[in-house]
């Protein structure tokens, strides 16, 4: 039988293609102008405020386990919406509580009311914010390490196909020695293999906030667990 945990992941590890079709683009004057479709949607309202929602379940998912008073029935509504973003009434509880995260608490509580009391518990704001921002930081990098993968094949085609052909080299904008169009290209290749590998090097060390109550005490925690 799985456990509420593989239950999560097997939900939240999948983006539907149907899911927040008007929201999975992120707003800003160069987006339009630079941004490939596939970055515009890490960073777009959909992909961070569904994340929002994947930690919320998670934390509850782990305080179970713990051993707090969280039901099934009440991880599973969570589950269950984890894409299901009503923003005009995240908007509106926004502005009546003048706080982004407990609009989205509140606008995830609307759609799983018998999870409300344990969305967000014992959490702190940073808990959702810098988590996600984490989230889309890795996910931009792993985007980019894929398409420095691509232009290096590109490259080493182009490379190859072009090792004899002599060019002029220069140097302070001066003819200096013939070099080979090739050769020239894997000087190219050599400095995008050294930005490949600073990204794989990010990937790999990139940490995660963690779980802190608030104001970084982890008091409300400590609280929840009566000191243990």
């Amino acid at each position: 039988m799985s456990s509420n945990a593989d239950k999560f992941l097997s939900v939240a590890s999948v983006f539907p293609d149907d899911a927040l079709t008007d929201q999975r683009v992120y707003e800003h004057p160069l987006v339009q102008r630079y941004a490939t479709k596939e970055m515009s949607f890490v960073w777009s309202p959909a992909m961070k405020f569904a994340t929002w929602r994947k930690l919320w379940t998670a934390l509850a998912t782990a305080e179970q386990e713990l051993g707090l008073e969280i039901t099934d029935e009440q991880l599973e509504e969570m589950r269950s919406h984890l894409f299901d973003i009503n923003f005009d009434l995240a908007a509106a509880k926004e502005a009546e509580f003048r706080h982004d995260v407990m609009g989205h608490v509140h606008a995830f509580g609307d759609v799983a009311p018998k999870a409300m009391p344990i969305i967000h518990l014992g959490a702190t704001s940073c808990y959702v914010g810098d988590n996600t921002d984490i989230v889309q930081i890795r996910e931009s990098l792993l985007l980019v390490k894929r398409k420095l993968v691509q232009v290096l094949q590109i490259l080493k085609d182009f490379a190859v196909k072009y090792r004899d052909l002599p060019t002029l080299g220069f140097t302070h904008y001066q003819p200096a020695q013939l070099t080979t169009v090739g050769k020239r290209c894997c000087l190219w290749m050599q400095e995008l293999m050294m930005d490949y590998e600073r990204v794989c090097l990010e990937i790999e060390k990139l940490p995660m906030r963690g779980v802190k109550g608030t104001t970084g005490t982890q008091a409300t925690f400590l609280e929840l667990f009566d000191g243990d």
